[in-house]
């Protein structure tokens, strides 16, 4: 008889295993679809904030490549992102300027949201990637998370321009 009650202590326990395996691995999942939302607004707001910008005070080169990281899909949107990004190390941002501030700002905004996004993606892969998470189909119902990788979109301030 003890064999019956050790038998049923093994299936729970392998079943609140699988359970609790399972939940990760979704919980993972849904942490990195939001990561990549807020990742995706947070390169809206630094594109639309170097639009203005350059509107005001830099012209053409500096606006196209913003207008193009607005308007791009999503296989063109890292390239387009890039793109931005050496054009606004390009041009001289004074950060007491508020339309500079707004991009500078919006910049190190998405260089976190960018690491977050990316921590998350590197866990869910992982979490997904295990023998038994494949073997049980547990991630099935989603796609694989994808990286976002682009260069680093933080903007340095010049050490002769004081920052405000």
């Amino acid at each position: 008889m003890w064999w019956v009650v050790a038998a049923s202590v093994v299936v729970g326990l392998v079943a609140a295993y699988l359970i609790w395996t399972a939940g990760r691995v979704e919980r993972l999942q849904s942490r990195a679809e939001l990561a990549a939302r807020a990742l995706d607004a947070h390169l809206l707001r630094r594109a639309a904030a170097a639009a203005v910008l350059a509107e005001r005070r830099f012209g053409v080169e500096l606006y196209a490549a913003a207008r193009i990281a607005l308007d791009a899909g999503p296989d063109e949107r890292e390239a387009a992102e890039n793109d931005l990004t050496r054009q606004l190390r390009s041009v001289q941002l004074d950060p007491g300027d508020p339309d500079c501030g707004a991009v500078i700002a919006a910049s190190r905004r998405l260089a976190l949201s960018r690491q977050v996004h990316t921590d998350l993606v590197r866990d869910a892969r992982s979490a997904r990637s295990r023998p038994l998470v494949r073997l049980l189909r547990m991630g099935r119902g989603r796609e694989w998370p994808r990286y976002f990788d682009i260069d680093d979109p933080t903007l340095t301030v010049p050490a002769d321009v004081p920052a405000s």
